[in-house]
């Protein structure tokens, strides 16, 4: 099973496993990258005329990063990004079974750690390195396999969210041409602020489960231990109380607080690089299409 769906000390230990790569430092060593392959895409993307700004420009840039970040050629990219999206996004009208699609994620996944395994990577690849290094607390160590599942929370969420904040942020934007202009007159400055109110109106990580551990109460309603809580995120970051005109799209909104990546011990581990590429592919973006 992924690590998410433990407690502590599994959930945290693992975590710690995988965390070196989205600490700040780390991070903020990615940005010229990031520009490069946002770049590139714009280069090829841009003579055609028409394309897919979700899929085409922020989709590939996203999962090129994973594809580094986990050790697997940038080339494959599109293919990464095709296999995520076999597992979330469902035709109208029906659903989709995201465990249909483990095989898909693991058959990229796994030849990495038993490559790391067997001393054959050609480059230091730290989550893997740490999680074959990981002892459960019966002293066992992870298989391939488990390995390779931990992985699931970066191919998944570092290939699939910030493609859909940046392009349905930019579609606000073209839709409230004075905020275009504002944004656009200082870059530098401005995107860091438009890309907060970006993230507040359009994650796309609209609720999340969790069980209780403890009796809990609220409004006037205990929840009892072992009971599922389904959190409306997006329900949240529209919340009136919280944000005056909720509904409406303000690119220099103050924002104080957000729940867009979670909240507590389950607080998302790619907060950091999340905020960096959106404000890397937006700024790129209103610096060569006008």
């Amino acid at each position: 099973p992924f690590h998410a769906n433990f407690d502590a000390p599994i959930y945290d230990d693992v975590r710690r496993c995988t965390a070196g790569n989205f600490r700040p430092r780390s991070v903020a060593g990615l940005e010229s990258r990031i520009r490069e392959l946002a770049n590139e895409r714009l280069d090829e993307l841009l003579p055609r005329g028409t394309f897919d700004l979700t899929q085409e420009y922020g989709g590939i840039v996203a999962a090129s990063v994973v594809c580094e970040l986990v050790g697997l050629p940038v080339d494959l990219a599109p293919e990464v990004l095709a296999t995520v999206n076999a597992g979330s996004l469902a035709e109208p009208g029906s659903g989709v079974e995201v465990g249909n699609a483990r095989p898909g994620y693991l058959s990229y996944l796994t030849p990495i750690v038993e490559r790391v395994r067997a001393g054959q990577s050609d480059r230091e690849l730290p989550m893997v390195e740490n999680l074959l290094r990981y002892r459960l607390p019966d002293g066992s160590a992870l298989s391939d396999t488990e390995v390779a599942t931990q992985l699931f929370g970066v191919f998944i969420g570092g290939t699939e969210t910030v493609p859909k904040i940046v392009g349905h942020g930019l579609w606000e934007l073209s839709r409230h041409p004075a905020q275009m202009a504002a944004v656009r007159a200082d870059p530098a400055a401005r995107v860091p602020v438009a890309r907060e109110e970006m993230i507040r109106y359009c994650a796309p990580a609209q609720w999340f489960a969790r069980t209780l551990r403890r009796p809990f109460a609220l409004h006037g309603n205990t929840f009892q231990p072992g009971q599922r809580i389904i959190t409306l995120l997006a329900s949240a970051s529209r919340d009136e109380r919280e944000y005056p005109d909720p509904e409406e799209f303000i690119w220099d909104r103050p924002i104080e607080r957000t729940l867009a990546f979670g909240r507590g011990q389950h607080f998302c581990l790619g907060y950091h690089l999340a905020r960096l590429e959106i404000a890397v592919l937006v700024t790129e973006w209103l610096r060569r299409v006008h």
